[in-house]
């Protein structure tokens, strides 16, 4: 919630479209801007490859072979990634009706375990229990980090902000709201599943919410609920890969970005940049479905988490800057609630950071670096 009251003030006082990336430009700069754009661009492929294996996982409840083999799991994944790519690729309204729906559907699933399974709970299964093999505040603080994965998105409404209608006032309240009822449906439903499952199921389960559903109502409430949260995935994915497109357009339109992404068809969608994303997204699923479904999916989202959050601290700090440029212009008000804000919303992204685990931070790192090339070159063709 730090988070998204520190976006919703954001958007406030820049409505411009790029998100964490426009706020950052403006506080820190074309290069720190460059930096952020990259990382988040980075963290949206990453993380779609991420719901693309999660998706996976949920079909395999229909059919075992996708649990099975690898090969026929990375293949299905990478077909879902390029049929969005091309709904997408038709139009920004085309995709926006598809997550509408999507919205819509997958919430009744959520919400039917979220509640009808409460009744259903078994207190033995509360007990603590740590699988990490490390200390409690390490096991927590790389919960943290896991669990800010579901929330990762937080920002996603400031990035079109071009294409909203009064992104001053539409936005915050997408933002707060949004927030907050993905964690009164994320929380009462994990518990729900925590409470009906014993911790030593849900360490390999590739669907707890169908597995849970069956072990209450039966094998044809699993498939009901198999089916909703494979459709959740599916618009979830869809909404990424809007982004995917929409925040590298914002980037190349101020020419920090290769111009190829800035390039739109006649329908006004950045075809090319979402092409290229979408390309990077598969090299991602296929490079690490050697792991196994819930494998993959653990590296990956950490991996997304960690890079996204370079752009959440950098934000964090544009919001405090912000405040006290305003105010030592003598621009009259209270400064404390956005300093304070900014600074628990970074305190926050670097603690989520340091329990994202060494890997995910190692190649988080590289992944950045990675685009000093791109930035030199970018720079020297202005």
């Amino acid at each position: 919630m730090i988070l998204a009251l520190t976006f919703a003030r954001l958007s406030r006082l820049l409505p411009r479209a790029g998100g964490p990336y426009a706020y950052t430009r403006v506080g820190f700069g074309d290069f720190a801007g460059f930096l952020v754009a990259w990382g988040y661009w980075i963290s949206v492929c990453a993380g779609n490859a991420a719901i693309a294996v999660a998706f996976v996982g949920y079909l395999a409840f229909f059919w075992r072979p996708l649990a099975q083999n690898q090969a026929i799991a990375a293949m299905a994944a990478i077909g879902t990634i390029w049929v969005l790519t091309w709904i997408n690729a038709r139009g920004i309204r085309q995709a926006g009706s598809l997550q509408l729906v999507t919205t819509i559907l997958k919430l009744l699933p959520l919400i039917a375990i979220a509640t009808a399974g409460l009744f259903y709970l078994d207190p033995q299964n509360f007990t603590p229990f740590n699988a990490s093999g490390q200390s409690t505040v390490s096991a927590v603080t790389a919960t943290a980090a896991l669990t800010l994965w579901a929330f990762l998105g937080v920002e996603s409404a400031t990035i079109p902000a071009g294409a909203v209608e009064q992104p001053d006032r539409t936005i915050p309240r997408a933002t707060i709201l949004g927030t907050t009822i993905a964690a009164l449906v994320y929380i009462s439903g994990t518990v729900a599943v925590m409470g009906i499952l014993p911790p030593s199921a849900l360490v390999d389960s590739t669907a707890p919410f169908a597995d849970a559903a069956s072990s209450v109502w039966g094998p044809w409430a699993a498939g009901v609920f198999a089916a909703g949260a494979a459709l959740s995935c599916f618009g979830a994915l869809n909404g990424w890969i809007l982004l995917q497109g929409q925040l590298p357009l914002a980037v190349a339109s101020d020419r920090l970005f290769p111009v190829v992404f800035g390039r739109t068809s006649r329908r006004g969608t950045p075809v090319a940049g979402l092409v290229l994303s979408s390309a990077l997204v598969t090299m991602i699923v296929a490079t690490n479905y050697t792991k196994g479904l819930v494998g993959a999916f653990t590296f990956v989202i950490l991996l997304s988490t960690v890079t996204v959050l370079v752009p959440y601290g950098f934000s964090s700090m544009t919001l405090v800057l912000l405040h006290l440029r305003h105010r030592r212009t003598g621009a009259t008000g209270s400064i404390t609630p956005p300093v304070v804000l900014g600074a628990l919303a970074f305190l926050y992204s670097l603690w989520a950071i340091s329990g994202a685990g060494r890997d995910a931070v190692f190649w988080g790192f590289l992944l950045l670096l990675a685009g000093l090339p791109a930035y030199v070159w970018i720079v020297r063709l202005r």
